[in-house]
């Protein structure tokens, strides 16, 4: 048995990895699972998801080391932003490929042929957000020297649908931010700004919008991961038995 605790794994891009920031979706995860699951940040700047899969595979526990590790229990896939961007970019992926190395993601975890096969692995998915394309434009034109645009708002909507073609076809969930966001701008390009701090990645209120998405998501459906039906993995203070602890604070099931 693991002599730590299990863990839920956030798995992306820049979008992720700036997820320990102040307000960011990571670090109100941690702090909602504190003391029940571990929140691992394996978020990547600037991957795709061609560059993903080699290092997932190197973070995922095989089947025979799973009884020495402890049990990702819940893995959250948000790629999409970078494999969206136009060519010439060699962040590009094409839509189709795009697809399948999301569903392949999945497979990692959930095909029974698989050597990171794990039975008690839950997965989401998450879209890409939108695109402020006048953010953006000006973010990158004030470079030296200056970039020329390099995502569109069309093109990342297919990508989002893309991970929800993924989602319906793995049998997993999938949280659309890219809607979430977008309903939340009123659907207009501009207002993104509230939720985009440069056209790509969130704000706070951003980051708010996809934190609350997430956790509805796994309220509907893994309610038994949801933060409120987890215990302490080691009990309460109140719960130790001051005069002999040792037998008290064992490790049990979150």
């Amino acid at each position: 048995m693991a002599n730590v605790q299990d863990a839920i794994m956030l798995f992306g891009d820049s979008i992720t990895q700036a997820g320990w920031a102040e307000d960011a979706f990571g670090a109100r995860l941690a702090n909602a699972y504190s003391r029940k699951l571990d929140v691992l940040n394996r978020g990547l700047a600037g991957y795709n998801t061609d560059w993903a899969i080699p290092v997932l595979e190197q973070c995922l526990p095989t089947q025979q080391g799973q009884q020495y590790l402890p049990k990702v229990r819940l893995l959250v896939v948000w790629f999409g932003a970078n494999d969206a961007v136009i060519k010439p970019s060699p962040q590009h992926v094409p839509l189709p490929k795009f697809i399948e190395n999301i569903k392949y993601i999945v497979h990692l975890a959930h095909s029974a042929e698989s050597p990171y096969y794990s039975p008690s692995t839950k997965i989401i998915l998450i879209t890409p957000p939108p695109v402020n394309t006048h953010q953006r434009a000006a973010d990158l034109g004030s470079r030296d020297p200056p970039l020329a645009l390099d995502r569109l708002f069309d093109t990342t909507k297919q990508y989002a649908d893309g991970v929800k073609e993924a989602a319906a076809t793995s049998k997993v969930p999938v949280v659309d931010i890219w809607t979430a966001i977008w309903n939340a701008a009123g659907e207009n390009e501009e207002a993104l700004s509230r939720y985009l701090s440069d056209g790509l990645h969130l704000t706070p209120d951003g980051y708010t919008v996809a934190y609350e998405a997430l956790m509805k998501t796994v309220a509907a459906e893994y309610p038994e991961l949801h933060h409120e039906k987890l215990q302490y993995v080691f009990p309460a203070w109140t719960e130790v038995d001051w005069s002999n602890p040792r037998p008290s604070v064992q490790k049990r099931e979150a």
